[in-house]
């Protein structure tokens, strides 16, 4: 972005993710002089997500409206009917956000629209959409020839790490929506996570013709590294294997810079996930020209309190999004010259 540019517009930055991170970095984000575009992962297919998917045929709700309600500029009683859960009855574990946006798919017969509807009740700042427009389910084929169906078997399994994988692939094939690669064709800046590895980061990659756009794009790619390693996933990777991990499945190198956290994780948090066999420390990366390693204190020191109804289990080690978008503008404005 040069210059002049930047003088008449302001910077398009594009976010890749999708889950409680992607969340964060929107929330940030959303501060700052920027026009935004999150791009989400369509793999979901747990909790109320997944029951939508497979009683209504729709396509997954749950990460949108994460996205929606982190862009919302609406009252606060609105973002809060969005991420409402009902905590009994038939309709126990269902957000009212994922049955309002699947309605709308259902009525206005199109995800897209059933965005945009969404997007005008929460008055949004920016745009969120859909990696894919197309019904599609994660795949993991192990080592040992043990195949994980779905987004959530691929999450819940303990195994990955210690067998190994052989193959990650969507099925059916998706096409990457079209929107998605003029986005990142007129990015200034695009962010990859914070987010799950194998169920919320690399499902997106998998997408035919996004690694390409990344590959194409005249704009840098940050890589937001995680906070914890997940156990049975990717116990005591470095940032470096992360990195190995996501590149590997998209292809190709396209990652330009690596943020990661280097403020103090809270011990009392520290403690539990260590009771649940998680680790907790990412080793420090080597020095390194390409990517570029930027570490900065990212976490957040506020504990998230768990929604009744939520039938899954959500990390209490999270990112700060203010922090986050800081490092990023940071990254932003030390670029723009150069890119």
């Amino acid at each position: 972005m040069s210059q002049k540019v930047a003088q008449f517009r302001r910077p398009r930055i594009v976010t890749i993710g999708g889950g409680t991170g992607h969340f964060a970095l929107l929330s940030g984000l959303k501060n700052c002089k920027v026009d935004l575009t999150a791009v989400v992962t369509m793999a979901d297919d747990g909790g109320s997500t997944g029951v939508l998917r497979d009683e209504l045929g729709v396509l997954p709700p749950g990460d949108l409206r994460q996205c929606l309600v982190a862009l919302s500029e609406a009252d606060e009683l609105v973002r809060e009917l969005f991420t409402h859960r009902f905590a009994k009855g038939s309709l126990k574990g269902h957000s009212f956000g994922n049955l309002f946006i699947s309605a709308l798919e259902q009525v206005s017969g199109s995800i897209e629209r059933a965005v945009e509807g969404a997007a005008d009740v929460l008055k949004i700042h920016g745009e969120v959409l859909p990696v894919t427009l197309d019904k599609t389910k994660l795949i993991m084929t192990l080592a040992d020839g043990t195949k994980l169906a779905g987004e959530h078997a691929v999450s819940a399994s303990k195994n990955i790490r210690a067998v190994g994988i052989k193959s990650m692939r969507l099925a059916p094939k998706a096409e990457l929506n079209p929107k998605v690669e003029r986005a990142i064709r007129q990015a200034d800046l695009i962010v990859l996570g914070p987010g799950n590895l194998y169920s919320s980061l690399i499902p997106n990659l998998l997408v035919p013709g996004l690694p390409e756009a990344l590959r194409r794009a005249h704009a840098p790619t940050v890589f937001i590294m995680n906070l914890m390693n997940k156990e049975g996933h990717s116990d005591d990777f470095s940032c470096g294997q992360y990195l190995d991990e996501v590149e590997k499945h998209a292809g190709g190198s396209f990652v330009d810079f690596v943020l990661y956290n280097t403020g103090v994780l809270p011990d009392r948090l520290v403690k539990r996930y260590e009771k649940e066999g998680k680790p907790v420390k990412c080793k420090p990366p080597k020095k390194s020209m390409t990517p570029h390693f930027v570490g900065a204190n990212v976490i957040s020191t506020s504990v998230p309190k768990k929604r009744k109804g939520d039938p899954l289990e959500r990390t209490l080690i999270r990112h700060d999004g203010d922090k986050l978008a800081r490092a990023i503008m940071k990254i932003l404005e030390e670029t723009s010259n150069n890119f």
